[in-house]
């Protein structure tokens, strides 16, 4: 019973935070040279794992400097970033589907 409950209160765990959290990727770029993984609320068009590039691709089709701007500027503007880890590119590869796109 014990066993039973604990599982179940680490599941709705995992649940929660897995639709109210983003594992928000920077690959390292001019401005921010050695990259970041934010860790922040959902937005309703972010994905658990996701990167400004692969926002880029689902939105407009295609992946430029401007459009990566744009996106890092309204993912930061538009919710509140819980905290920052350093960069992790095998989180970034997740969010773009394997792959790495112009740093």
């Amino acid at each position: 019973m014990k066993k039973t409950i604990i599982s179940l209160i680490i599941g709705i765990i995992l649940f929660v935070t897995y639709t109210q959290i983003t594992l928000f990727s920077i690959q390292p770029i001019g401005a921010i040279p050695e990259g970041k993984t934010l860790v922040i609320l959902r937005l309703n068009k972010t994905n658990f794992i996701d990167s400004a590039d692969a926002m880029c691709l689902r939105e407009m089709g295609s992946l430029n400097l401007l459009c990566r701007g744009m996106m890092l500027n309204a993912v930061t503007q538009k919710t509140k970033i819980l905290f920052s880890l350093p960069y992790n590119e095998f989180l970034y590869k997740i969010s773009t589907n394997g792959k790495e796109y112009i740093k």
